[in-house]
């Protein structure tokens, strides 16, 4: 399957909220990145039908995704930033209710939802209540739930926020299973959610595409623009206010940064290999301000 986002735009009172958004999905794991207000939810938000875009089309192998109706949305599945759970249910119930609200047969729902349980490691928890569970249990049924009718696109909006480290590595290790021959689009302020699992990432700034290309390519991007600076602690004083820094460290009297900048900061700034996280702090950063 084929996904073309065409110029889509909308606007919230008199503001763009997305401005003439374009980009091509094929299979693989998209990593949607950008800060917070950048327009990811809005966008995933179009893309699922709970809003309409003010301009722009989206077209799926071709077709008009508008024209395609339900059986376009049948080939979603869709994990919000904040989903709904009912907390008196069982997970096994619950998973069985989200099968009959997707239109899949009884029979063939209960043995998808006991799968997906497996799949997720949760065949121990299935008679526990909704309400019971630990955060990182809740988004592997949130998952689960997104799964039942096997899409062939799979929408997640900020899906390890709140998760501690060990609980985001396993949701992650769970999308890169689920990424086989469908489209991923995982939405993201957190560089190490996608840096070692995504394919392609999408750098969404106000509302508007600033580049759409591999993770390796964004980072050979930054080439000559990483720097490490050592300073003390008077140097540091007036520098913090000039400079993008995505890290510090203490080495005895001195500080070690690692600095973001398109110019050699200092005299004794040595250049230095790049990563995800410095491509997110040269599009998305500032000067620190403290």
């Amino acid at each position: 399957m084929k996904v073309n986002i065409n110029q889509i735009s909308k606007q919230y009172k008199g503001r763009y909220v997305l401005k003439d958004f374009s980009a091509q999905l094929e299979n693989g794991i998209y990593g949607l990145l950008g800060n917070n207000g950048a327009g990811k939810s809005t966008l995933i938000q179009i893309l699922v039908g709970i809003q309409k875009s003010d301009k722009g089309k989206i077209l799926i192998d071709g077709i008009d995704a508008r024209c395609l109706g339900v059986h376009f949305l049948n080939h979603i599945g869709y994990l919000p930033q904040f989903p709904g759970f009912y907390k008196n249910f069982t997970v096994i119930d619950f998973l069985n209710y989200m099968c009959v609200l997707k239109g899949i047969p009884k029979n063939k729902g209960a043995m998808r939802s006991r799968e997906l349980l497996r799949v997720v490691n949760l065949s121990s928890a299935e008679d526990k209540k909704i309400g019971t569970l630990s955060g990182g249990m809740l988004q592997r049924v949130g998952i689960a739930q997104a799964m039942l009718n096997d899409p062939a696109i799979l929408i997640l909006d900020e899906p390890t926020a709140g998760l501690d480290p060990q609980e985001r590595i396993r949701f992650r290790n769970l999308i890169t299973k689920f990424s086989e021959n469908r489209i991923v689009l995982l939405a993201t302020h957190i560089v190490s959610d996608i840096e070692f699992i995504a394919n392609q990432v999408i750098l969404l700034k106000n509302g508007r595409l600033l580049k759409q290309d591999t993770p390796q390519a964004l980072i050979d991007g930054l080439a000559g623009k990483v720097w490490t600076v050592s300073a003390t602690d008077h140097i540091l004083d007036r520098q913090l206010h000039q400079l993008r820094i995505s890290n510090m460290l203490r080495m005895g009297e001195k500080i070690q940064l690692r600095v973001i900048d398109d110019a050699k900061p200092d005299e004794s700034a040595v250049n230095v290999q790049g990563n995800l996280e410095d491509v997110f702090l040269y599009y998305f950063g500032e000067s620190a301000q403290w």
